[in-house]
């Protein structure tokens, strides 16, 4: 059982990565941190001792665990590569519309704002964007995908999914997103379909 200090300190990663996606890393403050996790006042810097870098950081892997477990989660219950990914981007699709395009992906949000201004954060969203690539590779390379060609098709997927959210909220449109879906389906759909996974 979780003890209460470790309790506290899920609420507090939890309340930093609502934030983000709604605020912003930038707009995001550690008061507004405590007051949304109704977190003692004391409580970041006795879990978080770097601040808000290190609960930027554990709000990154949150996130990165979330999107991790809706992938495999995805590949489990598809039959096969393509339908997988549909599946995945048809659940973003309904955060991202049900949020009312308020939400999108925090890791790409941390990116944007802070990937030239601190190293660990950058390097935090670099390894939550390879455990999203790495399961997709490998459900692609057990589909007949050539190794490289798999982490490389993963890598692109991956990236549309990504534009496809950020465009999707600026149109406030779910259109975007169902195009990327068909888009990379259908490029799955070719590359498992060619012998060695290369044309």
């Amino acid at each position: 059982m979780a003890s209460k200090g470790d309790l506290t300190k899920a609420r507090l990663a939890e309340s930093m990565l609502e934030l983000i996606q709604t605020s912003g890393y930038s707009g995001t403050g550690l008061n507004a941190v405590i007051e949304h996790a109704e977190a003692p006042r004391g409580s970041i810097y006795f879990h978080f001792p770097e601040g808000k870098e290190g609960l930027g950081v554990a709000a990154v892997e949150l996130a990165a665990q979330r999107f991790e477990a809706l992938i495999v989660e995805a590949a489990a219950d598809a039959g096969g590569p393509a339908e997988a990914v549909r599946h995945a981007i048809e659940a973003l699709t309904t955060i991202v519309a049900e949020s009312d395009f308020r939400l999108g992906c925090p890791v790409s949000v941390v990116t944007l704002e802070m990937g030239a201004e601190s190293e660990r954060l950058r390097q935090a969203c670099a390894t939550a964007f390879e455990s999203w690539i790495s399961p997709t590779a490998a459900f692609l390379e057990a589909s007949g995908v050539a190794p490289d060609e798999a982490h490389s098709l993963a890598t692109v997927v991956v990236s549309t999914i990504e534009g496809a959210v950020i465009v999707s909220r600026a149109l406030r449109s779910t259109q975007p997103l169902e195009s990327a879906a068909d888009v990379v389906a259908e490029l799955i759909d070719q590359r498992c379909q060619t012998p060695g996974g290369t044309r």
